[in-house]
């Protein structure tokens, strides 16, 4: 595996790659420079994410790891089905696709690549934050969200 560290405006970011695939991206937050790496995937990846940060990105186009099961798959291909800019509750991802809300907050839990599988776009009902896993939590969420958005969130419910 080969690893590279990236600036983003959530802090870094580590982006782990195998030979062929996305292994993880991994929000570590604090200050780091973009550390170069010369390996075409990790190279891909940041341009993406910068494009991403910039407003010029909407949906990411990257090799990821494949995950163990048919049914991780589904859960993941429903997350990344959420458009650009747009939020649905567990609840709403969950019946779209024949699942449970709590199947699909595991795989919110469980992502291995927070922002290029959105689970950040995955909330609560009645519009509650929800919980997120990457970098400082609910607060790299709301970041995010935002940035979607490129206005001030809606007042979250508790």
């Amino acid at each position: 595996m080969t690893c590279r560290i990236v600036a983003s405006p959530l802090g870094a970011i580590r982006l782990t790659a195998g030979e062929e695939a996305l292994e993880a991206i991994t929000i570590i937050g604090g200050k780091a420079p973009d550390d170069a790496s010369g390996h075409p995937l990790l190279d891909e990846a940041a341009a993406q994410l910068a494009a991403y940060f910039a407003g010029t990105l909407e949906a990411f186009d990257l090799p990821l790891a494949p995950l163990q099961s048919e049914r991780g798959n589904a859960l993941r291909a429903a997350i990344v089905a959420i458009p650009y800019g747009e939020m649905q509750s567990y609840g709403e991802v969950a019946r779209r696709i024949g699942s449970g809300p709590r199947a699909i907050g595991q795989a919110c839990r469980r992502n291995p690549f927070p922002i290029v599988v959105p689970c950040h776009r995955v909330i609560g009902t009645k519009g509650s934050i929800g919980h997120y896993s990457g970098g400082e939590g609910v607060e790299t969420k709301r970041h995010l969200l935002q940035l979607e958005n490129r206005k001030e969130p809606r007042l979250w419910a508790a």
